[in-house]
């Protein structure tokens, strides 16, 4: 991965080997000793104070993306959040750079930025193009390939600023073992994956849910049940402008607040504020109820 990132590989070379282990697929060793090197190429800053890691790699093509709210919610309470990924990668999709732009939120351009952010808000996003340049040029050739390649995997995993609480989902539910253990072998100490709606970091609230976490360094798993009834339908208008109605009471959305309240609470687990999925749910609740309609003026 050292040599990749610094250009030492011919292209058919880099593609063959993604590919090879497409076929493959990476197994958590593999995984840690990419992230490992990503990690010595990006040279993140250690005096930067953050809390919660948050990777945002999928989009959305079905559903709102109802877990930028759950990351504001958290924010609004002290916690502070870095959430880094990339977009434009998938035709088809909605993507976290793409809504905060909408929404009026700046993205960080540089360590400063986030450093700013937090100071300023408790949240910041960091696009890949700007984290990992040749991440990203690796990633968008998934447009050639008509493949995911280990990358889409290897940089939920990455934690740049080595936040002690770290969030990551799957689309494939058996990729998941393999990021609790690639996290337990970074040293990571908490940590909580599962399959998110679309494979972000969201809760499907018509769907149980198994949580695979690291706890103290220790692999745990954990099933939270389903939060609603029947299969939900799917959002007929992409408008991002509705996230900040629902956000000011303006707009009830059923399938939205399940969303938000349970993937806070997951989060809230994760960051040990709650000792059970009950317990989270009620918090999360209480904070969704307590929140700055005005955040999202």
């Amino acid at each position: 991965m050292g040599m990749i990132l610094r250009g030492e590989v011919k292209e058919i070379q880099l593609g063959a080997f993604l590919m090879l282990l497409r076929v493959k697929e990476e197994s958590h060793e593999e995984l840690t000793g990419f992230v490992r090197a990503i990690r010595q190429q990006i040279g993140a800053p250690n005096n930067l104070q953050v809390d919660l890691d948050w990777s945002s790699y999928a989009g959305k093509k079905k559903q709102l993306p109802w877990y930028l709210l759950s990351s504001f919610l958290l924010a609004d309470h002290g916690i502070r959040v870095v959430m880094h990924g990339a977009s434009g990668h998938t035709t088809g999709r909605l993507y976290t750079e793409n809504i905060l732009e909408a929404l009026s939120i700046p993205v960080a351009q540089s360590w400063q930025d986030v450093n700013d952010q937090l100071d300023q808000t408790q949240f910041s996003f960091m696009p890949l193009t700007v984290l990992c340049p040749e991440l990203q040029r690796i990633m968008d050739f998934r447009n050639d390939f008509g493949l995911r390649s280990p990358v889409h995997t290897l940089s939920r995993l990455l934690n740049p600023l080595n936040a002690d609480y770290s969030l990551q989902s799957i689309f494939h539910p058996a990729y998941a073992t393999n990021h609790q253990l690639a996290a337990i072998a970074l040293g990571q100490k908490h940590a909580s994956v599962f399959k998110g709606e679309g494979g972000e970091i969201e809760r499907r609230p018509e769907a149980s849910c198994l949580v695979k976490r690291v706890v103290d360094g220790r692999a745990d798993d954990q099933e939270w049940p389903k939060l609603l009834e029947g299969r939900q339908p799917q959002a007929d208008n992409f408008n991002p402008l509705q996230l900040k109605q629902f956000w000011r009471g303006e707009l009830d959305d059923l399938y939205g607040y399940n969303a938000v309240i349970g993937t806070t609470a997951i989060a809230l687990q994760l960051l040990q504020k709650a000792q059970s999925p009950q317990q989270a749910l009620l918090l999360a609740k209480q904070w969704w109820q307590e929140r700055d309609l005005n955040r999202l003026g």
